[in-house]
């Protein structure tokens, strides 16, 4: 009991704090990774696996979403990350046709995976928001593979010492305040190191071994991606992302 009540206390302040969220998030890494490899029935492999990525956007997700009526934080957190994995093999399935509906579902015994999805009817705005944050991921999957970058990188690359995402962030902010950067990133399909490096003042070398990350952020502030900036760019950067 002290234990849930002592992650409630960090919930709430994360409702409250960017930073407070990604202390959060860092802490729980260990058990958003549990819940994917619960799902994907293995350890999701980095650099390969977006599930990883979906979870984590699904966790943060619960963060906003807890109210102390739902119970456990964990055990509403492991619902919502279920739900999210499940709607992402659903759209893998749609796209690609590699998960069948009919193939028993990640963690039931006899249940198929069609019978444990979201009854997207009864919740026509929860279902509109799923399907929204869905194809905004969809397309920055896409436009990020055209630059080598998968979902899963933006948390494996993220600056784990706070000097490096200080430093990180100081390169984002010049990248968002000079437009051209961005046109030069989306046109040349590669990070202009050498000029973000001159006019933020950042190390290049730094700014070559966060590469991914940057990249994705960078594609997310030249985009409408507004859920994922709400989501997934707070999670990540620790800063604003509007």
């Amino acid at each position: 009991m002290n234990e849930e009540h002592g992650i409630l206390e960090q919930v709430y302040a994360a409702k409250e704090s960017v930073q407070a969220a990604d202390q959060l998030i860092g802490d729980y890494l260990p058990f958003i990774r549990a819940e994917t490899a619960k799902f994907l029935k293995r350890p999701p492999e980095e650099g390969r696996d977006d599930e990883l990525s979906i979870a984590m956007i699904a966790f943060h997700e619960a963060i906003g979403g807890y109210a102390k009526h739902r119970g456990s934080f964990l055990k509403y957190a492991s619902m919502l990350i279920r739900s999210r994995l499940i709607d992402y093999a659903r759209k893998e399935r749609r796209h690609r046709q590699t998960v069948s509906l009919d193939a028993p579902a990640a963690g039931e015994e006899s249940a198929s995976l069609g019978e444990t999805l979201p009854e997207e009817r009864d919740h026509p705005e929860e279902s509109a928001h799923r399907q929204a944050t869905r194809q905004e991921i969809e397309e920055l999957s896409r436009q990020m593979e055209s630059f080598g970058v998968s979902l899963s990188d933006v948390a494996d690359n993220c600056p784990k010492q706070q000097r490096t995402l200080q430093a990180c962030r100081k390169a984002l902010a010049y990248a968002r305040e000079n437009s051209w950067l961005l046109e030069e990133l989306v046109q040349g399909k590669k990070l202009p190191l050498a000029k973000l490096s001159d006019g933020s003042g950042v190390e290049r070398k730094t700014l070559e071994r966060h590469r991914k990350y940057l990249v994705a952020l960078l594609l997310i502030y030249t985009n409408g991606y507004e859920i994922i900036r709400g989501h997934l760019a707070q999670v990540m950067e620790g800063g604003e992302a509007q």
